[in-house]
C-alpha cells in the first residue's frame, strides 16, 4: 500500500495543508491583506488539498491509524457542541473545515510507511515560510520588527505572529538535526535550514519554542545515544557549549529569555494566567462541560486562551480533552515501545515539542500546525507497509531427447 514512489501531488498536498494551517490573524504586513482574501486563499489550500489527495487515492486506499481513529472522534463534541450556534454559525463553518483537514489526513495516509518523507515535505513547506519571513525582514525591517510587538519578529509579507515563526523555525531546526545525525542529509544542507532558523527565533524571542526545541532535542537524541556514536558526540557537545555558554552569556540570555518584562508579569506567564483563571471560574452547564461550546477563535472574553487543553476544554469540553490526551499519549506510547531508530527519535521530537508547547499555546483540538505536527510523527511510527508477495515463477520441465530415455522394463 505504501510502497512504490510516492507522487509528487501527495508532497504539494502536504505544503497546501501547511499553507491552510498559516492562519489569517496577525501583524500588519508591509502590502495590507483584507482577512477575507487571506481567509480565502487558506481555504482554498484546503481544498485543493483534499482534492489532490483524492486525485491519487481514488479508491481510498488508507492506512488504519489509532492517531487518526481519536482525531475523527474528535469531531464528535466539536459538531454537537457547534450545532447550537452559541458560538455562532462561524463554528459550523470550523467544523467543516476541521471535517475536510482530518478528511485529507486520511487520504494521505497511504503514504505513510514509518519513513522520513513527510519530514522532508514538513522541512521543505516550513523552510519556505520562514524565507517569507525574512524577505519581510530584508525589505521592511521596521514593519518585520514593530513596536507594537515589543521589536520581536512578525511576518512583513504574510500575518504572523512571533510565536508562529519561533514555532516553524524550532521545529524545522530539530527535524533537521536529527536527519544530519541519522546521515540523511549533510552538513552542508542542515546548517542551510537550521542557520537561519536559529536566527528567525533569537529574533522572535520566542521562550516556548526555545524550551520545545531544547527538550525534544534532548528527548530525541537521548532515544539515539545508545546506538549512534554521532548522537553520542552531539549531545556531548551540546552539553559543552551549553555549559561555556551559560558561563559567558549568562546575564545576555536571561535577558533574552525575560524580554524585558517585570517580575509580576514574568510569572503571570504576560497575563494568560488571568484568562485561564476567568476561563475556569466561569459557570457551565452539563452540555457545555461534556462537548464545549463550539468551535470558536480560541478566546475567552476576547482575550487568547493561550492553551491547548483549556482551549480544548472550552470549545469540545471534557470529552475533547480526553480525546486529545489520548492522542498525544497514544503516540508517545508505540514510539517508546518501538526499537532504536531515527524515525523514532523523529517522533519523540515533535510529540515532546506539541506538548510542551500545548502549555502556552492552542491547536490541539482544531486544524493546526500542532495536528501536522502529530500526523507527521503518526507517519514515522506507522508499520512500514509489506511489499506484495510474487507467486513462485513456475520451473519449466527439461525435455529428455527420446535416445537418452530409460526403455521401459516388460
Amino acid at each position: 500500500m505504501g510502497a512504490g514512489r510516492t507522487p509528487r501531488a501527495v508532497g504539494t498536498a502536504w505544503g497546501l495543508l501547511v499553507l491552510n494551517t498559516l492562519g489569517s490573524a496577525g501583524a500588519k504586513t508591509i502590502v495590507p491583506l483584507p482577512r477575507s482574501l487571506i481567509q480565502m486563499v487558506t481555504m482554498g489550500a484546503l481544498v485543493a488539498a483534499f482534492t489532490l489527495a483524492l486525485a491519487v487515492d481514488l479508491r481510498l486506499r488508507v492506512r488504519p491509524s489509532a492517531f487518526l481513529f481519536l482525531l475523527t472522534l474528535l469531531l464528535v463534541p466539536s459538531v454537537i457542541a457547534s450545532a447550537s450556534l452559541e458560538s455562532g454559525f462561524g463554528a459550523l463553518f470550523r467544523c467543516a473545515r476541521l471535517t475536510l483537514f482530518v478528511a485529507t489526513l486520511w487520504l494521505l495516509s497511504r503514504w505513510w510507511d514509518g519513513g522520513t518523507g513527510f519530514v522532508r515535505h514538513h522541512i521543505r513547506m516550513y523552510f519556505l515560510v520562514l524565507c517569507s519571513v525574512a524577505a519581510g525582514l530584508a525589505v521592511s525591517p521596521g514593519a518585520a520588527l514593530p513596536d507594537l510587538y515589543g521589536g520581536r519578529l512578525v511576518g512583513a509579507l504574510w500575518p504572523l505572529t512571533p510565536p508562529q515563526i519561533g514555532q516553524y523555525a524550532a521545529v524545522i531546526t530539530g527535524l533537521s538535526v536529527l536527519l544530519l545525525l541519522g546521515r540523511r542529509t549533510d552538513r552542508g544542507s542542515t546548517a542551510l535550514v537550521v542557520v537561519p532558523a536559529l536566527a528567525l527565533l533569537a529574533l522572535t524571542h520566542t521562550r516556548t519554542a526555545t524550551l520545545g526545541l531544547i527538550a525534544g532535542l534532548a528527548v530525541a537524541i537521548g532515544s539515539l545515544v545508545l546506538t549512534s556514536a554521532a548522537a553520542r558526540r552531539f549531545f556531548t557537545w551540546a552539553v559543552l557549549v551549553a555549559a561555556v555558554a551559560a558561563v559567558g552569556f549568562g546575564s545576555a540570555l536571561q535577558a533574552w529569555f525575560l524580554r524585558g518584562q517585570s517580575q509580576e508579569n514574568f510569572t503571570s506567564l504576560t497575563g494568560r494566567a488571568k484568562v485561564w483563571d476567568a476561563l475556569l471560574a466561569a459557570p457551565r452547564t452539563t452540555s457545555e462541560f461534556v462537548f464545549g461550546a463550539g468551535l470558536g477563535d480560541k478566546s475567552f472574553g476576547g482575550l487568547p486562551i493561550d492553551n491547548s487543553w483549556l482551549a480544548v476544554y472550552h470549545e469540545q469540553g471534557m470529552t475533547g480533552v480526553t480525546l486529545v490526551a489520548a492522542m498525544i499519549a497514544v503516540l508517545g506510547a508505540v514510539a517508546l515501545l518501538r526499537p532504536p531508530s531515527l524515525s523514532r527519535a523523529c517522533a519523540l521530537f515533535l510529540i515532546s515539542y506539541c506538548a510542551i508547547a500545548s502549555y502556552t499555546e492552542a491547536g490541539l483540538g482544531d486544524a493546526s500546525p500542532y495536528l501536522l505536527h502529530l500526523a507527521v510523527a503518526a507517519s514515522l511510527l506507522a508499520a512500514p507497509a509489506a511489499a506484495p508477495s510474487l507467486p513462485a515463477p513456475e520451473v519449466p520441465r527439461r525435455r529428455v531427447p527420446r535416445w537418452a530415455q530409460r526403455p521401459e522394463v516388460t
